[in-house]
């Protein structure tokens, strides 16, 4: 067996070239879909992030507005930033860029945000409207990775699925996700016995660890899918995954890193924001 990449390029484009097209007949409809982002302090890798998003937002014919504050920012200003970005009507999407200076809370940051702007999917009320199975802005990796796991063909109901990692923005969310599909969802986490086990028990691998090359080859099923999340510097200095590379050839699908789930982060932030633009435009729950 030969294991395929899925190509989260290929996949990344088609997404935002249908946002393109759905965002050029919002604006001829009078509504111009716009995300702000949020960004605090001079951290250069957030720096580099909020940039590649405002390359997507030009892409994707959607209007990028960049709010900067400096580092020492204090937790009322930035509630107070948010606030009137949330009373704009010609703001749809609001982004906070992660992580925040050490004298904010990000939890009550994020919570500020309304939860129809919310296109990180990560407020409360979109949390729970997850888990509920209702409506609601999905966070933008775990929605790439379900969009890369279905492009395979391959079915999800009844399989077994095993996300390594628990994380609000990834593990949790990721794990909802495969339920609502009606798979059977195991998390594991740095406290779990016998993990390399239960892993290689998966016939679908979340890996969202953020160390290199943290599932290997043992850790596998043979024809296993892989969905390799983390984003990490090798000891060359290259991007890698969690997933080490010679490992990926016991899979029958596997993600790459680079070229893989970040392309898709990025794309579903875009239709994140599309979708909040059309909403508050008709006044309807977003889908």
């Amino acid at each position: 067996m030969t294991a395929q990449r899925i190509d989260g390029k290929l996949l990344a484009a088609g997404i935002k070239a249908r946002v393109r097209q759905q965002a050029d007949a919002l604006r001829a409809a009078g509504i111009r879909p716009c995300l702000a982002v949020v960004l605090v302090g001079e951290n250069p890798a957030s720096a580099v992030y909020v940039a590649g998003k405002e390359r997507d937002c030009a892409e994707c014919g959607i209007e990028s507005r960049l709010v900067r504050l400096p580092e020492d920012t204090t937790q009322s200003h930035l509630l107070g930033a948010l606030a009137e970005l949330a009373a704009d009507p010609s703001v749809h999407g609001i982004l906070v860029q992660l992580p925040l200076p050490a004298q904010i809370d990000p939890q009550q940051v994020i919570a500020a945000i309304p939860p129809e702007k919310d296109v990180d999917g990560f407020t409360p009320v979109n949390m729970g409207r997850l888990l509920l199975g209702q409506p609601c802005f999905v966070p933008c990796t775990p929605a790439g990775c379900l969009a890369m796991l279905q492009s395979t063909g391959l079915p999800i109901a009844g399989k077994r699925a095993v996300v390594v990692g628990r994380s609000n923005i990834v593990g949790k969310p990721m794990a909802a996700l495969l339920l609502a599909q009606n798979a059977t969802v195991t998390v594991c986490h740095s406290h779990t016995e016998g993990l390399a086990a239960i892993c290689a028990g998966a016939d679908i691998l979340v890996a969202a660890v953020g160390r290199p090359g943290f599932i290997t080859e043992e850790m596998i099923r043979p024809g296993a899918v892989v969905l390799d999340v983390g984003i990490n510097r090798g000891p060359d200095g290259r991007l890698c995954g969690d997933l080490d590379a010679p490992a990926a050839q016991k899979a029958a699908f596997y993600t790459p890193v680079p070229g893989g789930v970040g392309l898709m982060t990025r794309a579903m932030l875009m239709q994140n924001t599309l979708k909040a633009a059309a909403a508050q435009k008709g006044g309807a729950e977003p889908l």
